[in-house]
């Protein structure tokens, strides 16, 4: 079980990872936690910064992690954060937002990539998720103490700027790359350093994972790596409404039309990774159980090495709406790993599950195969832009168009 931190106490606690700060009971803004938790950053928002703008002490970063336009992507495993900026609605120049979190995000990483002394100016940033409770809606979970940039992400690659359309209006938004910082305490004393505006580097409470990363640029991430790696079938679903009514709109364009569904797998595969290729969509009566067939780029762009593999594709039904989901079973995945030849892997798309005894066997037997699920298909099209069914729709009748 985490562990509930009561409301009550928020102000004398320190942050530990993963623990839950609960939200108070009056109904209206002063339930918030965090303003409890680090005096000075305010109850509302997704920037929160304590100090005055260009000499921030520290900075909150908070994400419901439902916002299906932009989503919010913490890897566990990894340490990565994926952040979007303030600027998520068109009429705005990309650093004219209300909260100034994009101007925030530029002068920070433009310091970044700067010398150490500008460096040493970042201030630490503090990243909560919501994490409603029963005593209240407001209460959040601490994920971790972050630093921005991740290791070998150069300065083209960690803060991107985007363009997106909504309603026929073209706008920008950042998309920046953090790193949970390997720290499993932050102690209340360098939080009360930090408030009473003593320099986060200095301070005789500060981590010395925050302090080596900013006075040394060593960075170290928070390495997680799960202890299985086989998936529940509620880990391969979509667990928000909107997540749920994506993967509908899909399966319900590609329910008559399997053949057509090929096209797509082949195509939501190479969404999901820009080193893959895809050769050929095979012919349905000489596929040999292979629906496409191509090959993973690896190494050097001008001196690339690929790995091939062999797609299969499976329009089932999942597990939404009260339906009990046709999974991809032990006989389709027996098929796959038969096909597949000498240094090959395999790839299988569905829009529904994998089978608990499936996906045991070949993790147990270390059959090179990628599972792509339900959950995965609606991820990768949420990352592509297409955060809501009405879009997903309109992206399916252009791109594989249903003639019965």
């Amino acid at each position: 079980m985490v562990k509930i931190i009561p409301f009550q106490e928020l102000s004398c606690s320190d942050l530990v990872i993963d623990a839950v700060y609960e939200g108070g009971t009056a109904g209206n803004a002063s339930d918030d936690p965090i303003s409890k938790l680090l005096p000075g950053t305010g109850n509302q928002g997704g920037f929160r910064a304590a100090g005055k703008r260009g000499k921030e002490r520290f900075v909150v970063l908070y994400t419901s992690g439902l916002d299906a336009d932009w989503p919010d992507i913490i890897d566990p495993s990894t340490g990565k954060f994926s952040y979007y900026g303030d600027n998520k609605t068109p009429g705005h120049e990309l650093h004219e937002t209300q909260r100034g979190g994009n101007r925030l995000l530029k002068q920070v990483f433009s310091d970044l990539h700067a010398t150490v002394t500008e460096r040493q100016n970042i201030p630490p940033f503090f990243v909560f998720q919501k994490y409603p409770t029963k005593q209240s809606s407001r209460s959040v979970q601490f994920k971790g103490l972050a630093a921005p940039g991740y290791p070998g992400l150069t300065a083209n690659s960690d803060l991107i700027a985007i363009w997106r359309t909504t309603n026929g209006q073209r706008f920008q938004n950042y998309q920046a790359i953090f790193t949970i910082l390997d720290c499993s305490t932050i102690s209340r004393a360098w939080i009360d350093d930090l408030v009473a505006a003593i320099p986060g580097t200095t301070a005789g409470s500060v981590p010395s994972v925050w302090s080596q990363w900013a006075c040394e640029g060593k960075t170290k991430p928070l390495l997680s790596p799960s202890t299985s790696n086989i998936r529940s079938v509620t880990d391969q679903t979509p667990s928000d409404k909107n997540g749920r009514a994506i993967l509908t709109t899909v399966f319900d364009h590609f329910e008559k039309s399997p053949r057509l569904f090929e096209f797509f797998a082949a195509r939501i595969f190479q969404m999901h990774d820009q080193r893959v290729l895809i050769d050929q969509i095979t012919q349905q009566s000489s596929d040999g159980g292979r629906d496409a067939i191509g090959r993973y780029q690896l190494g050097l762009f001008d001196d690339p090495v690929y790995a091939e593999f062999a797609l299969e594709a499976k329009c089932y039904r999942p597990a939404i709406g009260g339906h009990t989901p046709t999974t991809v079973g032990v006989k389709e995945v027996a098929r796959l790993i038969s096909r597949i030849r000498h240094r090959e892997f395999g790839v299988l798309v569905t829009t529904s599950v994998i089978g608990k005894q499936a996906y045991e066997e070949v993790r147990s037997d270390q059959h090179p195969i990628i599972f792509f699920s339900g959950k995965d298909v609606v991820d990768t099209l949420v990352k592509q832009g297409f955060g809501d069914p009405s879009s997903v729709l309109e992206f399916l009748k252009r791109e594989f168009p249903f003639n019965p």
